[in-house]
């Protein structure tokens, strides 16, 4: 034992009786301390491949945040920050101007439920540096299963980002797979194979896994769209692709059809292109349109009043993007007087929050691209109201160049 603590103890003693009492309790905290060291250098080599950093903090989740009590070598390596300027501190130290609050917001959430959560995000250097910080937290509990501590195990994947080899979005947790798989999508080989896809296209279409093996993604089209998609698959050529989704009619198991709207990119992993399409159910979005329609007739026939109105943009000699007509259902709706629009534009009978949606959907329009856009308009009692807001190009007489812009606005009435 170190003369100094022998000294210590000697100190600390009132006799020769509790000196050995107290140099006998001394050399078993000491063995134990060793004991759990060589256990934690062992967790630590243990895992050091698939992690660069252990991070262990209080269970407080309020502000100011859960105070780290360790932090491993690695961390510092990782981070800059050395254990003694870590501890005592909150993991907040790590977050900076690109940390995705979206990120820490599910972080919270899942750990107030007391639930283990994985996910990455930007963090911060000590020397400001930006790195992609992967996590996976975990609860750490008593003997009688309550949570005391998390244990963060974090890796620097920033290298791993840049190879374009990760097939999910950064903000992509556990919990959000969940999300994920409502979408539909299906993965496709350079041949037009079909890798694997999520249960919502199997149930989409009807088929399971195992049949989606011996079948290629046109075999699944009507006649018309497969020598687009044959084309297009056969002998994959990102060059090929178009910017716009495509609309294909697809055959279920039982035969009905149902048309989709697929957009295609691609990634690569493990050195092969994985093509991946996201689709839109087109059949699905007509019945909703449909059935806005019946709302709209049916209370167009309860109040007897206006639900839409017509406005039309031009761009003037200066380059200016002006309104020359709008709709009586403009005062009918808003209670306001249409010449203000006409002379100032959409800038003051608009949400100030909506007014950059408008605008760029109007550049998008002149550019020839049609969209819908949800904005809110001001009405003459002060408050606002929503509407779904189209805005559709117009050519002119060489059907090139856009003339005029025409743009509807229908209340937003709720889908049953």
């Amino acid at each position: 034992m170190d003369q100094k603590i022998l000294d210590q103890l000697k100190q600390c003693s009132k006799d020769e009786a509790s000196y050995s009492k107290l140099k006998e309790l001394y050399n078993e905290l000491e063995s134990r301390y060793s004991k759990v060291s060589k256990q934690l250098s062992l967790l630590e080599q243990a895992i050091k491949h698939d992690y660069d950093s252990i991070l262990i903090t209080e269970l407080d989740l309020e502000k100011p945040g859960p105070r780290i009590v360790y932090v491993n070598d690695g961390f510092t390596k990782m981070t800059g920050y050395t254990k003694e300027e870590a501890l005592g501190k909150t993991p907040r130290i790590l977050q900076g101007e690109k940390t995705d609050r979206h990120v820490l917001d599910r972080l919270k959430e899942r750990l107030i439920e007391g639930q283990a959560f994985f996910g990455h995000t930007v963090n911060y250097k000590k020397d400001g540096s930006e790195f992609i910080n992967q996590w996976d937290i975990h609860p750490l509990t008593n003997k009688n299963g309550e949570i005391t501590h998390w244990v963060s195990y974090q890796r620097d994947i920033t290298d791993r980002k840049e190879t374009s080899k990760v097939v999910f979005d950064a903000n992509l947790d556990f919990d959000n797979l969940v999300e994920e798989s409502k979408k539909t999508f299906v993965d496709l080989d350079v041949q037009g194979n079909i890798i694997s896809s999520n249960s919502s296209f199997k149930n989409l279409l009807g088929y399971d896994a195992d049949e989606f093996k011996t079948i290629k993604v046109w075999d699944l089209v009507v006649d018309e769209d497969k020598k687009e998609m044959k084309d297009l698959f056969s002998d994959f050529d990102p060059e090929k692709l178009e910017e716009n989704p495509y609309p294909w009619e697809f055959i279920k198991k039982d035969g009905e059809t149902v048309r989709l709207e697929g957009k295609v990119n691609y990634f690569v992993s493990n050195e092969e292109t994985i093509i991946r399409i996201h689709f839109d159910n087109i059949s699905l979005r007509e019945r909703i349109i449909e059935t806005l329609k019946k709302k709209k007739k049916n209370l167009e026939n309860i109040v007897d009043k206006k639900d839409e109105f017509v406005l039309r943009f031009v761009i003037n000699e200066e380059g200016q993007t002006g309104c020359k007509f709008v709709s009586e259902g403009y005062t009918a709706i808003t209670g306001l007087d249409p010449d203000a629009v006409i002379n100032d534009g959409v800038k003051n009978a608009v949400h100030a929050d909506d007014l950059r949606v408008i605008e760029e959907a109007l550049e998008k329009a002149f550019e020839g691209k049609s969209s819908s856009v949800n904005c809110r308009y001001k009405t003459s009692d002060g408050d606002h109201i929503s509407v779904v807001q189209s805005f559709k190009p117009d050519y002119g007489s060489d059907g090139e160049t856009v003339e005029s812009v025409k743009s509807v606005a229908m209340i937003e009435l709720e889908v049953e």
